[in-house]
């Protein structure tokens, strides 16, 4: 789906480069600002500096006089609010939200492929708008009334004030993670190749080894040995051993025995 990030009035630069900064990471970049406080703000010093970056996202970001102008292609609107209204579209976390919009636009594309002379035109092409209030007094009641939902972010119930930019992540977050979200930086997975483990002949003389030496440091009597050495057995196991740590255990054990002889 098209996804639009929308600020209305915002009063400070710096939350705009923020807001560019937060969208970037998350593969967004379409920007528009209804009516900001600077008419220079995509050009502001703060705002370059907070972008950190995403001066793309602010190059193409647009600055419009009405949110009617805002909506334009957008036939989805995501209010932001921290508390519910009295009247107006439900309160859902982002996570519960994007969850049922994508299950009713699977089920919409799915329908019309079923009875495509009856069913209503998928929303494929659908553009989700997320809208983002002044800081200072958040969004108007009018401007909520017309979107489909107000998204709630789940925050500590006294301390829920969130900075503008930070309220952007999160929802730009959860609404990538709804789409699938991005694999592992391929530089990432370069940079850390497969750990090598150690197969089950090694950790089996491994533990021959250990089961010795705690013989010859008197932890282990052979004649009861209960479920020492089984225990330790899965243990190891679930550690998921390297050949090289199979060989620094065995030092141990090494070690073990020789301290023992040497009391001898």
């Amino acid at each position: 789906m098209k996804t639009r990030f929308i600020l209305l009035h915002t009063s400070h630069a710096g939350n705009v480069g923020a807001a560019a900064r937060a969208m970037k990471t998350m593969g967004f970049g379409d920007l528009v600002l209804v009516a900001p406080r600077w008419a220079n703000v995509l050009r502001r010093e703060e705002t370059i500096q907070r972008a950190s970056g995403a001066l793309d996202v602010l190059e193409n970001a647009r600055i419009v006089a009405t949110l009617d102008e805002a909506l334009d292609g957008m036939s989805h609107l995501c209010a932001t609010a921290m508390t519910p209204r009295d009247f107006g579209p439900p309160t859902r976390s982002p996570r519960e939200h994007f969850d049922l919009l994508l299950k009713s636009e699977q089920y919409a594309i799915e329908e019309h492929v079923l009875e495509p002379d009856s069913a209503p035109t998928p929303t494929a092409e659908a553009g989700v708008a997320f809208l983002f209030g002044s800081e200072r007094f958040g969004m108007a009641n009018d401007d909520v009334y017309r979107c489909h939902v107000a998204l709630s972010i789940p925050t500590n119930p006294t301390f829920g004030s969130l900075n503008l930019g930070a309220a952007i992540q999160v929802v730009a977050y959860e609404w990538r993670l709804a789409l699938g979200g991005f694999a592992a930086a391929d530089g990432a997975a370069a940079a850390a190749p497969a750990t090598e483990r150690a197969d089950a002949a090694q950790v089996a003389g491994m533990l021959a080894h250990w089961e010795r030496a705690l013989v010859d440091i008197g932890f282990l009597d052979p004649a009861a040995p209960k479920k020492l050495m089984p225990r330790l057995n899965q243990l190891f196991n679930r550690a998921q051993l390297t050949p090289e740590e199979i060989h620094i255990l065995r030092g141990v054990a090494k070690a073990m025995t020789g301290a023992a002889q040497a009391k001898r």
